[in-house]
């Protein structure tokens, strides 16, 4: 089984043999290549063109956060699986208002199918959460389909995610955060520096799965194509936030397993230390190879296969095969 190699100690990534050798003041490790999906690189770590080389030959991704855990970029080799007639679908449904319309659509619908999921679970479990469900839904299912261009979907969305980050204190009543709306560059508090830190996670979750189909990343639909590098892990992250990033969040924060020592202040920001973000991949990981019985393979699968399921189904859109719907967590 393949796996996210996390780094947070600076120091040294090279090839050897048929090995990532990882040389820091933690020591000296190897990682079969074979083993990994990608690799996620907190520390400073020196590398070289040798490296590089060996990472696309074996269709290793890497992703990069600077030093507080904002996301700075990936390496993402040369597309091994890219098929020209898939890119050309992918463009035809972006250029076709229509088209690309529906599919934004179906990714907002999905975001917000999978937050009422969320709120629900919680209400079931005595949070008075109705203030917030109510207009959620309202949002979902009377003024989503009425929506005639991008903008009217991302202020729906923006709008559901409002109430959706209210809800927080509710939900995480007790616990030593509390949530005054949300807020990016930078985040004010713990719980925005959560959200921020999980979201991004999910993003580079995305991008390496998509790395595996036929798909470009460079192609989105709710969020617009233009000179930003990637823009569909965007659009098929909003699907996944809710189900993977805050459920960690509010497991982390439920549970008091992670605490204030675990943030720092830098100006107005609230970050994350090394303590937190590690805490938060380990509960994110074992989220993702949680598995879970899916009703229409009629098998297990894991969370982290799902994400590449997605991409799929997407991709049987795109060609005419199927007809896209998002996946709603049965959570």
């Amino acid at each position: 089984m393949q796996k996210t190699l996390y780094l947070f100690a600076s120091g040294r990534l090279k090839r050897k043999d048929n090995t990532v050798c990882v040389e820091s003041e933690e020591g000296t490790k190897y990682f079969p290549v074979t083993s990994l999906r990608d690799i996620v690189v907190f520390g400073e770590v020196d590398l070289n063109k040798k490296l590089l080389e060996f990472m696309q030959e074996n269709e290793v991704i890497l992703h990069f956060f600077g030093h507080y855990g904002n996301y700075v970029g990936s390496f993402y080799p040369r597309e091994h699986y890219n098929s020209g007639y898939v890119i050309l679908r992918q463009a035809e449904h972006y250029l076709d208002p229509g088209r690309r319309l529906n599919l934004a659509r179906k990714f907002v619908e999905g975001a917000l199918a999978n937050i009422l999921q969320v709120l629900r679970y919680y209400q079931n479990r005595g949070k008075d959460l109705a203030p917030y469900i109510e207009p959620i839904a309202c949002l979902a299912g009377d003024r989503l389909p009425l929506c005639g261009n991008i903008e009217e979907l991302m202020a729906i969305e923006g709008n559901a995610r409002a109430y959706y980050y209210d809800s927080f204190n509710i939900i995480l009543e007790g616990a030593p955060f509390v949530i005054k709306g949300r807020s990016k560059r930078p985040p004010a508090d713990p719980l925005n520096a959560l959200i921020s830190f999980g979201n991004s996670l999910i993003y580079t979750k995305v991008l390496t799965e998509i790395y595996k189909t036929h798909l470009d990343p460079r192609i989105g639909y709710l969020h617009a194509t233009n000179f930003r590098r990637f823009t569909l892990n965007l659009d098929v992250a909003e699907i996944f936030k809710p189900i993977f990033a805050d459920r960690v969040l509010f497991t982390l924060v439920g549970k008091k397993m992670i605490g204030s020592g675990d943030f720092e202040r830098h100006g107005t920001a609230v970050l994350l230390k090394e303590s937190g973000r590690r805490l938060y991949v380990k509960e994110l990981e074992d989220k993702l190879q949680t598995t879970f019985y899916h009703r229409r393979l009629k098998r297990n699968v894991s969370y982290q296969t799902l994400i590449r399921l997605e991409l799929y189904k997407l991709e049987k859109h795109l060609i005419g095969e199927e007809t896209y719907e998002p996946f709603v967590s049965r959570w």
